[in-house]
């Protein structure tokens, strides 16, 4: 029977060649013995530790290892300036050189975390330092541009704004600047989206000039300065074991899949993949509306450990002997251990409508063969109303919502299949392609994936969001990933409008950027959705079983 060690906690601090104190908890297994390290590296002050998903660290040094918890450069209890990503390769080596001076460490050093604390193991491990053993990167951006900043190249305004507004009202607080500490304060709680150019807000002008904010809005093409901080360009040579985690509602899933199919393709070493049916945070049973019961509730910590144990213990485990994908599949609620995501299993949905499809539920169709005569469907976007975000995983609060309102509007084009004959389970990036032309030299253009119950409510499943800078254009837009299965009976739906603000900002059709556009020179914009013709317009859905 396992008997855990009983723990201390000590405060240290790194010196850094520059002279930066970098401080530091670490709580280690009071013993004389010798344990291995688990070092994490985040901006929010080091007593979270992540605890808003993980176990305690205390959890994990009675296991029997010394867990480090350190404050990044300019953040908590550490000096320095705190510069977005920037000083994170150095200082995350020579923060694993410091932690191997700790007494009683056996010389091999695990990291993990989430999110910022995600990205400071791709950054600590592109040093390739022989001690750094393995690393468990959990929502994270492969390339930042793509991953975290934008999708599709539509700014991720309500993610981005939000943790803006967080990290400088930590600096206001480490400042000791209490005006600007609570005017943010009360930010963070009503987003100021309603600035005369909505995407930069004045407070953040007024308070925080220095924000990475600044600099992500106005970069809104991936030159140098996202390739410089993408890890997909800094861990081109480096090979080590990951257990890569996700969530189906995360808004950084493209990164964490594009990692793991990476390093599934090029590495020697074992790579494994977690995807749970989790926003951001927390990684519980419940995502939005939908409860998938105890089974959903999140097993990271206990996979954590035994990877952890064999790679720093060399200890056996159960990990090994399943399938490297461990997916939470919605809709049967259960975990499924796969070998691999489909391949070319899809069905195809073709688009059908007399055009009437954005004022009727019953005009739009979801077909499995092409029907005639199927004309096109037009959305009238109005900027004084745009169509409002809710849940999926680029809005906040994320997840599964009944969206019945939403459809009933008349600038969102609704296309249903009839009921389900089978169980239907999809399982990867649903993709949409149709053709497009709108009155405007640049629109948007929202998809969102539903499943419709027999009572009629309609809950989303998955969705994608792209910004479109031609007038006339063949979209083919990859959707969020996602694992669920759709029960006979229900039905499929697929809802097209030109904005879901405030996960994205309102496209004001004059071609200007989020950052140059003023709300009083917004645009109505014309859209027209063509449903046959050159380019039949179809929704793509990867399968599970047969189609």
């Amino acid at each position: 029977m396992f008997n855990p060690y009983p723990i201390k906690k000590e405060t240290a601090s790194l010196i850094t060649k520059d002279g930066i104190s970098l401080a530091a908890d670490i709580y280690r297994p009071d013993s004389r013995e010798s344990f291995p390290i688990l070092l994490m590296r985040q901006p929010y002050g080091k007593a979270i530790a992540s605890t808003v998903v993980y176990a305690h660290p205390s959890w994990y040094a009675r296991q029997g290892y010394i867990v480090v918890i350190q404050d990044v450069r300019g953040r908590g209890n550490s000096t320095g300036n705190f510069n977005l990503f920037a000083h994170e390769i150095s200082d995350g080596l020579e923060t694993i050189e410091w932690v191997l001076t700790i007494s009683n460490n056996t010389g091999v050093v695990g990291m993990y975390g989430f999110s910022y604390q995600g990205m400071t193991q791709l950054y600590a491990a592109a040093n390739g330092h022989g001690a750094l053993k393995t690393i468990c990167p959990a929502m994270i951006a492969h390339d930042l541009y793509r991953d975290w900043a934008y999708e599709n190249e539509a700014f991720n305004l309500q993610y981005n704004l939000a943790w803006a507004i967080q990290l400088a009202a930590e600096t206001a607080r480490l400042k000791g600047d209490e005006t600007a500490y609570q005017k943010l304060w009360v930010a963070s709680r009503n987003l100021p989206l309603f600035d005369p150019i909505a995407a930069s807000p004045q407070i953040l002008q007024d308070l925080a000039a220095d924000s990475f904010y600044h600099d992500w809005i106005t970069r809104y093409l991936p030159d140098d300065y996202w390739q410089n901080l993408s890890p997909q360009n800094l861990l081109k040579n480096i090979d080590l074991p990951m257990l890569h985690i996700g969530g189906w509602f995360d808004p950084h899933l493209r990164g964490t899949l594009s990692l793991y199919q990476e390093m599934q393709v090029r590495s020697i070493y074992p790579q494994r993949l977690i995807i749970g049916a989790w926003t951001h945070l927390p990684w519980g049973r419940k995502v939005g509306e939908i409860d998938y019961g105890q089974e959903a509730i999140s097993p990271v910590d206990k996979m954590q450990l035994q990877w952890f144990d064999y790679f720093l213990k060399g200890q056996e485990t159960e990990l090994f002997k399943n399938p490297p994908l461990y997916l939470f599949q919605m809709g049967s609620n259960q975990w499924r251990y796969l070998e691999k995501f489909p391949g070319e299993n899809q069905q195809i949905y073709y688009l059908a409508s007399q055009g009437l499809a954005n004022l009727r539920e019953d005009e739009g169709k979801l077909s499995a063969i092409l029907l005639e005569p199927a004309i096109e469907d037009t959305i009238v976007h109005d900027p004084w109303r745009p169509v409002p975000s809710l849940g999926g995983h680029s809005a906040l609060p994320g997840g599964i919502f009944d969206r019945t309102m939403l459809d009933c509007r008349s600038d969102v084009i609704t296309y249903t299949s009839p009921p389900l004959e089978k169980d239907l389970t999809i399982l990867g990036s649903p993709r949409l392609d149709c053709y497009c032309q709108a009155d405007a030299v640049s629109f948007d253009i929202c998809a969102v994936v539903s499943q419709v119950t027999p009572d009629g409510r309609v809950f989303n499943i998955t969705q994608g969001y792209k910004r479109v800078n031609n007038p006339e254009s063949s979209l083919n837009m990859a959707m969020q990933a996602t694992f669920i299965t759709i029960p006979q009976g229900h039905s499929l739906r697929l809802s097209l409008s030109a904005s879901c603000f405030p996960a994205h900002p309102v496209n004001a059709g004059t071609g200007s950027y989020p950052h140059q556009s003023r709300a009083i020179d917004f645009s109505t914009i014309t859209i027209k959705v063509f449903c046959q013709g050159n380019f039949p317009a179809k929704l793509l859905l990867p399968l599970v079983g047969e189609s």
